[in-house]
């Protein structure tokens, strides 16, 4: 079975880059199409996000139902959902983003994909126009190597779907960017609520991020399949630093680092190291006064499409 799947063979992926300036500080791998597993998440949440604020939804009294096509979704499913059940669209982004809740994102999706088809006047099938916000969202990004094909990361044979690490950066940055998101992904863990027809059930989500509480971890998502290998894409941020300019003034510059790894089994070790040395030439980039000889391949710019 293993020797059938070529991804399972490649090397890591690897893209380390500063959110605020762009700059690029190591890289590796990071333009290979491979499957991204539970990191399609981060679209997930992001399109979530961006239509609640688009819209004016409530996250925490919005109420969502859990639809008929969740029995075709495999993975982890730790709230036990059932069709017909109802949480609100806040637990169940907890439950997508911390505890990688399959049927939670997929709920999400159909939810949400359901209101965009009656704006828009549309026919069509809620969870497939859910993920053709998520394919719009990544080409307004330039993520041109990215394509999505469910709002959950599960790898499905007719339905291939693949990404980068420099693709996922940048939708890490972008998500980064809206607080509902960013104050999610950093909780250790989060106590959410369902309601069925056999009352009200409650569950503590933890999230399966195992940097969180380290100092100046912010999230972000973990993956895993035996396609993808274990993913991850986390962000740590500095206090800005502060400096005077040349006409005595002071200045702050904040400082965000975003590291995407995928296909590496030991993803956690392999972050600390990564933030470790992209700190280091972050700084020493700094120092230098900041030289960008070719843009095009040292600073990323990430867009904030309406």
């Amino acid at each position: 079975m293993l020797a059938a799947c070529p991804w399972v063979r490649a090397q890591e992926s690897i893209m380390v880059m500063e959110a605020y300036s762009g700059k690029v500080l190591i890289a590796s791998n990071a333009s290979t199409k491979r499957p991204v597993a539970s990191l399609t998440k981060i679209a997930t949440g992001a399109v979530a996000v961006d239509w609640a604020i688009a819209t004016g939804a409530d996250l925490g009294t919005l109420q969502i139902t859990v639809p008929e096509t969740v029995t075709l979704v495999g993975g982890p499913n730790p709230m036990n959902l059932q069709p017909g059940e109802r949480l609100s669209m806040r637990d169940a982004l907890y439950s997508a983003l911390l505890g990688s809740d399959n049927l939670a994102a997929l709920t999400i999706a159909d939810h949400v994909g359901r209101e965009m088809l009656i704006r828009r006047g549309k026919p069509g099938d809620p969870v497939g126009e859910f993920v053709a916000e998520m394919n719009r969202l990544a080409k307004a990004l330039g993520m041109t190597q990215t394509r999505f094909a469910n709002p959950h990361g599960l790898e499905r044979r007719r339905a291939p779907a693949f990404s980068t690490a420099a693709d996922v950066a940048r939708m890490s940055v972008y998500a980064m960017r809206r607080n509902a998101f960013s104050f999610i992904v950093r909780q250790p863990e989060r106590q959410i609520s369902v309601s069925g027809a056999v009352g009200k059930r409650t569950y503590r989500i933890r999230n399966t991020n195992e940097l969180i509480g380290e100092p100046g971890i912010l999230g972000i998502k973990t993956g895993t399949t035996l396609a993808a290998g274990p993913c991850l894409a986390a962000c740590m941020e500095r206090d800005p630093l502060v400096r005077q300019k040349a006409d005595g003034s002071k200045g702050a510059t904040p400082r965000r680092l975003v590291v995407v790894i995928l296909n590496q089994p030991d993803r956690f070790n392999r972050a600390r190291e990564l933030i470790r040395q992209g700190w280091s030439v972050y700084d020493s980039w700094l120092d230098a006064g900041a030289p960008v000889q070719d843009r095009q391949r040292e600073i990323v710019s990430v867009p904030n499409p309406q």
